[in-house]
Order: structure tokens, then C-alpha cells, then sequence
């Protein structure tokens, strides 16, 4: 009997471990289950056909694509890439001295996850790297854990000297500058 009311304990035990998960990644900017939820691209966007015009400087972009799809650039699980369709000449993304620091030597896509470090959005780092966010997505990062959350870089196809950072919990990502290592 003891044993019983043991493993129904165990099991109560684990239960609420998944709900507290589950809640804590709703208040964390949590979304459907076709975006985020540990999922890693198996690749980057692929180069956009053609660019779209770009928003003025004060507005932004809308994308939500679904129902509970986050306001921010975002991968569906079907390694779809949701916002990477601006172009070559997008002004948010052009840097008089691309790459002015250098490249990003540490392993680029699905095979190297890291965690973040430290930092905020103007400077964060991760095993001896560091990076800035492009200012035009500030806003599509708020609620990154800088200390905590799990990223991946890939290289952008469009917009030379960029990367872009996938966030694995939250399914967003954003352009990064890397600022050497």
C-alpha cells in the first residue's frame, strides 16, 4: 500500500511540474504549439524572391499568422521562417562596415544550441561571443532571458553582416551583429 500512495505521490509530483512549465512559458510570451516549445530549425530562411517594401520606421510589421502566433518575427515547427521576406535592400538591416568585427567562428545552425549568458539586447554573450541586437528588433525581444534562454544562430541570406538569433523557447528570432569573441 505504502508503495502505491508512493508512486501516486510521484506522479502528482511530475504532474505539477508540467503544469508550473507549461504556465510559466504562457507568462513568458508562450504560443501555440506549432511555434517554439524546445523546437530548433532544421535550416535558415532561405533568400527572400522579393523584397517586400519596408514598413516606415515608425510602424512595424504585423506577424501574426495564426491565432496565439507571437508579434514577433517566428519559426513554425514545419521549419517555416515567418517575417525573413523584406530582401536584400531592407534599410533596417544595412551596416556600412559589414562583418567590421569579424565572423562568427562558433558552429552556425540546428547542431549548435548555446545559452545566453548575460547581457541585454545592445550587448549579450554566450561561450566567449558576443552580439548586438539590430535596434529595429528591440521590441521583438523583450521577453528574452538573457541569462537563461537556449539560442541558435544562423546565418541571414539577405542582409550582409547579420545573423540571426532563433530563441528555442519562445520560437522567435532576431538579427544579430556579432561583435567578436
Amino acid at each position: 500500500m505504502r508503495l502505491l500512495v508512493g508512486l501516486f505521490a510521484t506522479s502528482l509530483l511530475f504532474s505539477f511540474q508540467v503544469f508550473a512549465q507549461e504556465r510559466s512559458h504562457e507568462e513568458h510570451g508562450g504560443s501555440s504549439r506549432d511555434v517554439g516549445h524546445g523546437h530548433i530549425p532544421s535550416h535558415g530562411p532561405p533568400a527572400a524572391k522579393v523584397g517586400k517594401p519596408s514598413a516606415p520606421a515608425a510602424a512595424k510589421p504585423s506577424y501574426v499568422d495564426k491565432g496565439g502566433h507571437p508579434e514577433a518575427p517566428h519559426v513554425h515547427t514545419n521549419n517555416k521562417w515567418v517575417g525573413h521576406d523584406s530582401g536584400r535592400d531592407d534599410p533596417h538591416y544595412h551596416l556600412d562596415r559589414p562583418f567590421e568585427h569579424g565572423r562568427f567562428t562558433g558552429g552556425v545552425g540546428r547542431g549548435h544550441v548555446y545559452r545566453l549568458g548575460g547581457g541585454n539586447r545592445e550587448r549579450f554573450g554566450f561561450g566567449g561571443f558576443f552580439f548586438s541586437v539590430a535596434p529595429f528588433d528591440f521590441g521583438y525581444c523583450d521577453d528574452w532571458l538573457w541569462d537563461s534562454d537556449q539560442i541558435v544562430i544562423y546565418d541571414d541570406p539577405d542582409h550582409v553582416g547579420w545573423y540571426l538569433a532563433y530563441n528555442v523557447r519562445l520560437g522567435t528570432y532576431i538579427h544579430v551583429e556579432f561583435l567578436g569573441g
